[in-house]
């Protein structure tokens, strides 16, 4: 026994006990016992690997309640990732195996294994027949809590037991106390009085820290791009939609969003000669009698604005010796009203772009266009495009100008792009494949979005890199490590069998990995090669951008497992991008949780290969973000830099409001401390089209006449709008000793270095003020009336939005911090 009766004794006398009762326990604690593993036929699995134990073999306890110590990582999210029959034993290397079916055929296996039970290597996974039971390990059914389970038996020190059961109630404690709210807060915090806070500011105690902190992510999710932030107003332009996309809208085919209108008239479509081989479909509009008109509703309509211009566009031809003529473009509202039209001719038997500039005569949100040949006959209709020639800083095939704007009144630093998930898509061939978003709309290569829609990549590489440029932030593209989503469920070109189609699905072939290589090579060389003397530089340059786009960043992977596959392909882009592009930096990947398998081996495998920094990622609730402000203190300085590139605070239902914004907010304050590792963060997502949701909370909802920034949003622009390249150090000393009052209150003091502005941010997410002596060393050669703004209301209010105004400060001043509130003080230096 590891407890000897001194120990347990002296133990059990500080707790008021006999030294008898202790010594009966120590003599009634067994040496050795059964442990029974299983997974719950309920669910298949998907809950994962439970115990339970015995001393007798006969009389069964649960484990810590069906507490889940591993959990089945293949296959799509949620119901796909089961965990069949898991068999477990102990190996003669001292490791614990667990090895478990993947699917119902019994032909494909996982297998994992560990040195105590709770921490998991990375999951395997192989095509495999059932493996035998081991000689210790027998079959066994029983009965637990009235539920018949069928598992595997086996033999165990008791005191492993007791290590699972001290794991897990470790981790119920911490989600205990992650799950900490405000709706709690009158009960947490009864009878607390307002607190009383003094700020000493220390300007001798400053370091460099990142100037590149607040960024965004924008990916396609939330019809992010089309409908969104592209500014294209017809939907399926292209009538490339397919059932394929994934789209749950069982009418979502080439011929959606498009209709006839009058009689008279038929649509097809055709793939015979198309424009080209990436644009595969087109429509065939026959009239047989002049009047009928092919019809596009736009994403939930056109929006359009009284006299502004919209640039139309189409490529056409005509079939069958139809001679063609005259061809009326409108647009109508809702009821019919026409409120612009233009005409264009489609005569010609080759294809043809024609362009015609429509003016709005009144203002409508759901507006219709329609194209209506006056001379009967078989017209060829393809890449059929209405754009507002007012876009963010009025560029063509640009961006919808005021989502663009809320976007860079963020002032974000940098713009991560395209994914996330989508950056390495679902399965092998849904990889992003960058070559095929640049170049001539109508030759680009549309792709399925694993978020179950369509992406017709009008908004590509090139626009990406455009909107950096106008916005002034870095891109930081990311590409795929070689492998696709770990949540992959589609079969590739070089699938087999049910393990081919699920997963990270082998990754890229390895014959195939050297172009693939290749192609993240050229995408830096489309960035920033010379327009004259390299091949991608010259494709940019014909793009109109000669000028390289000075690439310093490229993310290699996202979220992915950390197996063998992943890095033996991750190695080869890294190493390739290094030796030819030193100069720019490669953000690594250590999965998609802040713990796990995933994360820890990730970590170790960023340190042997030097990597110069990782993406980390997180969605926790509020508790967390309050609980945890101390997680990047721990970080060793002498490793790789961290960039946040995903992260949020989540609520039951998701709202996004003034707790999720604080908590936010007050983990920043932490972040800005650690910015000297934590170089980069960026919230996630950044966009939602209302009623098109994948995902929430997001940070920018939106329709087709409005732009809806949340509470999240306003944190996030005092953040990007007050950073600092300098973190100056502070202290703070409450009348409250408590420490959960003490984490509800977040300071950071920085200095901007191109300004030589000090900004103070201040967070109070307790239900009382406090009142704050803050205390500067110096204020000389600053200007005494500060800038302050303010976010404040209650947890639940999701509408609110700061007040900005002005404050005089001193070396000492008061300042008092609303309950439930963020604050900005910005103490301009004088202009000389």
């Amino acid at each position: 026994m590891k407890k000897t009766l001194l120990s347990l004794a002296i133990a059990s006398l500080a707790a008021g006990q006999s030294v008898c009762a202790a010594v009966e326990k120590v003599y009634n604690e067994p040496d050795s016992v059964y442990i029974f593993s299983y997974a719950h036929p309920e669910d298949e699995g998907r809950s994962g690997l439970k115990f339970a134990w015995s001393p007798d073999g006969d009389k069964w306890l649960s484990v810590s309640d069906g507490f889940a110590y591993l959990k089945c990582d293949f296959g799509r999210w949620g119901a796909e990732k089961r965990m069949i029959k898991p068999l477990l034993e102990k190996a003669e290397d001292g490791r614990w195996y667990c090895r478990w079916q993947l699917t119902p055929s019994g032909k494909v296996w996982g297998t994992s294994h560990s040195s105590d039970l709770l921490k998991w290597a990375p999951q395997q996974y192989v095509n495999a027949e059932k493996p035998a039971v081991p000689r210790l390990v027998t079959a066994r059914q029983i009965v637990l809590d009235k539920d018949t389970l069928n598992g595997y038996m086996q033999k165990v020190p008791y005191a492993d037991i007791e290590q699972l059961i001290r794991f897990a109630e470790h981790k119920k404690f911490r989600d205990i106390q992650n799950n900490e709210r405000t709706e709690q807060d009158a009960v947490r915090f009864a009878g607390l009085k307002p607190v009383a806070a003094t700020i000493r500011v220390d300007t001798g105690r400053v370091k460099p820290i990142s100037e590149h902190l607040i960024g965004i992510f924008f990916e396609d999710i939330n019809y992010g791009a089309d409908g969104g932030l592209y500014a294209e107003l017809v939907q399926n332009r292209d009538f490339e939609y397919s059932a394929k996309d994934g789209a749950r809208d069982k009418n979502w085919n080439s011929t959606y969003a498009w209709s006839i209108q009058g009689t008279d008239a038929e649509l097809s479509v055709s793939e015979d000669s198309p424009i080209h081989a990436n644009n595969a479909h087109y429509a065939v509009l026959e009239v047989h009698r002049p009047g009928a008109a092919l019809v596009n509703n736009g994403f939930d309509g056109i929006a359009v604005k009284k006299g502004e211009k919209y640039d139309f566009s189409v490529f056409s031809k005509v079939l069958d010796d139809t001679k063609g003529g005259k061809v009326l473009v409108r647009l109508t509202t809702k009821d019919g009203k026409e409120i612009a039209q233009a005409a264009i001719r489609v005569s010609s038997t080759e294809w043809k772009k024609q362009k015609a500039v429509l003016t709005a005569t009144a203002d409508a949100a759901d507006a219709v266009l329609s194209v209506c040949p006056q001379m009967a006959g078989k017209y060829a209709l393809d890449m059929v495009s209405l754009f507002p020639q007012n876009t963010f800083k009025g560029r063509k095939n640009g961006l919808r100008a005021d989502l663009a704007q809320t976007l860079a009144d963020l002032h974000p630093r940098f713009v991560r792009f395209p994914g996330g998930c989508v950056a390495h898509g679902d399965g092998v061939d849904n990889i992003y494949d960058w070559k095929g978003s640049i170049g001539a709309l109508e030759e680009r290569k549309p792709l399925r979005n694993l978020w179950g829609y369509h992406q017709t990549r009008g908004l590509g590489y090139h626009e990406y890199f455009l909107f950096c440029e106008d916005m002034g932030a870095e891109p930081v593209p990311v590409v795929a490590a070689g492998v696709p989503c770990q949540n992959s469920g589609t079969c590739s070109h070089h699938s087999v069998g049910e393990l081919g189609c699920g997963g990270q699905q082998g990754g890229i072939p390895m014959e195939e990995m050297p172009q693939y290589v290749q192609d993240v090579l050229d995408l830096i060389e489309y960035a920033n090669g010379d327009a004259k003397k390299t091949v991608w530089g010259k494709k940019r340059a014909q793009a109109g951008h000669p000028k390289p786009f000075n690439l310093k960043y490229i993310g290699i992977g996202n979220e992915d497992l950390i197996t063998d596959i992943f890095e033996e392909r991750f190695t080869m882009i890294f190493n390739a991008v290094k030796e030819k592009y030193p100069e720019v930096t490669v953000i690594g990947t250590v999965g998609p949780f802040y713990e796990g398998s995933d994360y820890e081996e990730g970590w170790k495998f960023a340190t042997k290969m030097g990597i110069p920094m990782v993406d980390e990622h997180y969605y926790n609730t509020p508790g967390w973000f309050i609980n945890n402000q101390d997680f990047y203190d721990r970080y060793d300085r002498n490793k790789a830099k961290v960039y946040l590139g995903e992260y949020a605070a989540h609520l039951p239902g998701r709202p996004n409001n003034i707790e999720t914004a604080l908590a936010e907010a007050l983990y920043l304050t932490s972040v800005e401390r650690n910015a000297d590792v934590v170089t980069m963060t960026s919230y996630a997502p950044l966009l939602a089209k209302e009623g098109h949701t994948q995902w929430n909370p997001d940070l920018i909802y939106f329709n087709n006449t409005e732009v809806k920034p949340t509470v999240g949003y306003y944190a996030q622009q005092m953040y990007g709008q007050n950073a600092g390249s300098e973190y100056i150090a502070s202290s703070v000393t409450l009348d409250n000793a408590q420490d959960a009052v003490k984490k509800r209150i977040g300071v950071s003091v920085v200095r901007d270095g191109k300004t030589g502005d000090m900004i103070v941010k201040l967070v109070n997410l307790l239900p009382v003020a406090v009142n704050a002596q803050v205390e500067l060393p110096s204020l000389e050669g600053m200007n005494t009336t500060a800038v302050k703004t303010v976010l404040a209301g209650k947890p639940t209010d999701q509408q609110v939005r700061p007040v900005s105004g002005t404050m005089e400060v001193s070396e000492k001043f008061g300042y008092e911090l609303p309950a439930y509130s963020f604050t900005v003080i910005r103490i301009n230096k004088n202009e000389k």
